[in-house]
């Protein structure tokens, strides 16, 4: 089943590019719209400060805050060329 759309499309499209990268994307929370999981779920993987990241449903700069996911994906200490799942 697929997972319900961000309402801003500049986070839904950051959150698309998560997910071709591998990242988990499971809407509800708390006090956040969703979260997000790196696919690697690695002990070392920046002590895991960038493991899960909150995706706000109405954060006060929307291109920001899509600006930050890319960000959280990019600078993931393992990309998908060199590391293996466990």
């Amino acid at each position: 089943m697929a997972r319900r759309a961000h309402p801003d499309k500049d986070i839904e499209a950051a959150l698309t590019y998560a997910e071709s990268q591998g990242w988990r994307v499971l809407p509800g929370g708390a006090h956040c719209w969703g979260k997000m999981y790196c696919p690697w779920n690695d002990k070392t993987c920046r002590c895991g400060e960038f493991c899960i990241s909150c995706i706000w449903g109405t954060p006060r700069s929307a291109r920001n805050h899509a600006r930050l996911i890319r960000r959280v994906v990019d600078k993931c200490s393992l990309d998908a060329t060199t590391a293996v799942r466990h």
